[in-house]
């Protein structure tokens, strides 16, 4: 089947129900010496998945906010470090208090939010895009030496 991707002709060559198959395609063509540059593996069939990994409550979105607030809050340290530790300040004690700070309003402003959202969504989740199956494109100009390095078939 042709197709045109990002203004490319290309074939597909194979088609597979798994993503780990179609990058064993690619694998055994770059192992051949073909130029794999003209290859690309696209997921057809694509959903929206929301995997959920646990209860949040009050202690684990302040915490989860005190950890984003500390990086944050490194970050500025490290920045006003550089300005201001020539004066006699120390670096680690400009770190330490910006770190401290960042953590707190981090902590502040996360059980603020968990406090307005009212118990809805009082949950953490990690969400994702899957496809349900996998195609092995070629630029057609190279389709035909694909096929012939692989057997005339598309399947590892």
């Amino acid at each position: 089947m042709n197709t045109d991707i990002a203004n490319r002709t290309v074939r597909t060559i194979a088609s597979t129900d798994s993503y780990a198959a179609a990058e064993a395609v690619v694998d055994r063509l770059a192992d051949d010496g073909f130029p794999v540059e003209h290859v690309a593996i696209v997921g057809r069939d694509l959903r929206f998945v929301e995997q959920v990994i646990g209860h949040v409550n009050g202690w684990k979105a302040a915490l989860s906010g005190a950890g984003s607030g500390l990086m944050l809050g490194l970050v500025f340290g490290l920045l006003f470090g550089i300005w201001f530790a020539h004066d006699g300040t120390s670096l680690l004690a400009i770190l330490a208090y910006w770190a401290g700070f960042g953590a707190l309003i981090g902590a502040v402003i996360a059980l603020l939010g968990y406090a307005l959202s009212g118990g809805r969504r009082n949950f953490a989740s990690i969400t994702g895009m899957q496809a349900q199956h996998f195609d092995v494109l070629v630029d057609e100009a190279f389709a035909d030496e694909a096929l012939r390095r692989l057997g005339g078939g598309g399947t590892p």
